[in-house]
């Protein structure tokens, strides 16, 4: 056999094997895989930044439509007249919004200033308008080692930023800002290892103020603990615990009631760790047992898209508005899946009873892929006060030279995650292996927060031919009730007599009807036939309710109000 032919065979075997490989390992082998280690000194930009080219901004042509979402992108790291700097890279971003002044965001990443070294700080930029400017003033500490920045801003929009130090200490510092991100103080020692998350409490109960951080277990300033809070504004830190179900790869979320939500990876899927009294100063923490979230797949590193480093974080979230969706938990990760050969799919979980239990996984990346090869990565998720639930990650669909392009996706859903939009892609494609500082990677995750009016997303690309770091706002259609438009025109309502029932017309045999509650709760599921389907649903409680119909070629969600008055609106469904 030629050399060649043999070289391609034994790639195209490494390809196969390293995800399962990784897949195989124990959960402890899979958090000694990765760490911040520094093994350059610090070069100084090679052009002292004074070498640009023009900063990125892209805003879709598009008007708003009842259909397709609006993007503006803008980049972050750029010199007082908005340049790209080169030769510098950034990745690993993190957001924060002042909650009193929404104009008001800061954006952390890790800083690079010369690609011929993989030394990193602590850079950030800050903006008075919402993200239509940003001053990148440089980094916090000039000179010292800082990775892996996580921000969060307090209710009286004081914003803080913890970064992570190297080995062997892996000590962290959160920094606190007052002046909407302009300067920091100098830090407080916040204990910490690799990989930390931080959270912030505003749910304006007893806990309110508090600073929450957890990392892994395997690399920690205080082993064999990895879990701290701050009670008192930043100005101290307790002694590490541990928390019950060691998750690694983690994300934290607090709901309106102060409970503290902890989601990453951990033996036997995605584990989901609680407290309730965490929020209460002075308290010995406690945690509720650890509940194990099955997902159809599990955190993965090292991936062919991202060679140094992780698939993606686990990403959970809380439904926080005043309705029958409030305490809702989610989990959404970019996971190898189980029983698949795929080299990454968006999977996506809800829990409606606190984190107790969670309904079956749902994959939110549509995509048609008979070969396996298309890897969406680095998934994120937040939950807006209306309810809508907003995902974001990157997708080598579009890929047709096999060189890993990607592209920035988004799809959303606002039936608690029941369905999801279209997948819509969002940007450019781009080769996410060039611009590489001396590390073999794009970063490790993406931050995402989500208001009524879109998702504040801060991610990082190489649409400049090099690794920078954008602010997006992403704007979804009006009416964002998801439906797959493609599938809507195949059933219509029809006025019948109010008989508590539902009729559905049927053209296939392979087609079924799910019911939920406005809670998530499934209440009735039906095979149908292929004819007419009279369904009672007297018995249900008024209220709003989400009709699930699975087809052949696809789902369909529809969201109707059921009273004694009104049910008459909810017969008469063809399809």
């Amino acid at each position: 056999m030629p050399l060649k032919r043999i070289y391609i065979s034994v790639v195209i075997i490494c390809a196969l094997m390293c995800p399962l490989f990784f897949f195989a390992q124990s959960d402890y082998e899979k958090q000694e895989m990765l760490s911040e280690k520094s093994s350059d000194p610090y070069l100084p930009n090679a052009f002292n930044r004074k070498k640009v080219s023009p900063g990125y901004n892209y805003q879709s042509a598009h008007k708003l439509s009842g259909t397709a979402s609006t993007i503006t992108t803008v980049q972050v790291n750029v010199d007082s007249l908005g340049q790209n700097i080169l030769s510098d890279a950034a990745n690993e971003p993190s957001i924060a919004i002042s909650p009193v002044n929404s104009n008001s965001i800061v954006i952390g990443w890790r800083q690079f200033d010369n690609v011929g070294s993989s030394f990193r700080q602590a850079g950030w930029a800050y903006t008075t308008n919402g993200g239509q400017n940003w001053t990148f003033p440089g980094v916090i500490e000039p000179g010292i080692f800082r990775s892996d920045p996580v921000l969060g801003a307090d209710a009286a929009g004081n914003f803080y930023y913890n970064s992570l130090t190297n080995f062997p200490t892996y000590m962290c510092k959160t920094f606190k800002s007052t002046d909407g991100g302009v300067s920091w103080d100098i830090g407080t020692d916040a204990m910490g290892g690799d990989k930390q998350w931080m959270v912030i409490d505003r749910s304006g109960g007893v806990g309110s103020g508090n600073i929450y951080s957890a990392w892994n277990e395997n690399y920690s300033s205080c082993t064999p603990y990895f879990f701290t809070r701050s009670t008192d504004g930043n100005l101290s830190y307790e002694t590490c615990t541990t928390v019950d179900g060691n998750p690694y790869w983690a994300t934290m979320a607090v709901d309106d009631g102060g409970e503290l939500f902890i989601g990453g990876g951990g033996s036997g899927g995605i584990v989901v760790c609680k407290s309730l009294d965490a929020q209460t100063a002075g308290s010995t923490i406690t945690w509720e047992l650890p509940v194990t979230v099955t997902m159809d797949g599990n955190v993965s590193a090292y991936p062919t898209v991202n060679p140094a480093g992780l698939l993606g974080q686990v990403s959970i979230d809380v439904d926080k508005p005043t309705g029958p969706t409030q305490g809702n938990v989610y989990l959404l990760a970019s996971l190898f899946p189980s029983f698949v050969l795929d080299p990454g799919d968006i999977m996506f979980a809800s829990s409606t009873d606190g984190g107790l239990t969670w309904n079956s996984p749902v994959k939110v990346n549509d995509d048609i892929d008979p070969s396996g090869s298309n890897t969406q990565w680095l998934g994120t998720m937040s939950v807006a006060p209306n309810g809508r639930i907003d995902a974001a990650w990157l997708d080598t669909r579009d890929d047709i030279v096999s060189f890993d392009s990607s592209a920035l996706y988004y799809s959303y859903s606002a039936d608690f995650g029941l369905t999801w939009s279209a997948n819509e892609k969002l940007s450019a494609n781009f080769d996410p292996h060039v611009g590489y500082p001396n590390q073999d990677k794009m970063g490790d995750y993406f931050h995402m927060i989500s208001d009524n009016t879109g998702a504040h997303l801060a991610w990082a690309g190489t649409l400049n031919g090099e690794q920078d770091v954008y602010y997006s706002h992403i704007v979804p259609p009006p009416i964002a009730i998801g439906i797959n438009e493609n599938k809507a025109a195949q059933f219509s309502f029809f006025p019948n007599p109010n008989t508590g029932k539902i009729s559905l017309i049927s053209a296939s045999e392979k087609s079924r009807l799910e019911i939920y509650s406005a809670l998530g709760e499934k209440v009735y599921a039906m095979q149908l036939l292929k004819s007419k389907n009279e369904i009672d649903i007297s018995a249900l409680a008024n209220g709003i309710y989400f009709l699930k119909l699975i087809l052949e070629n696809g789902t369909i969600s529809v969201k109707k109000l059921i009273s004694p008055s009104l049910k008459s609106h909810f017969s008469g469904i063809k399809f």
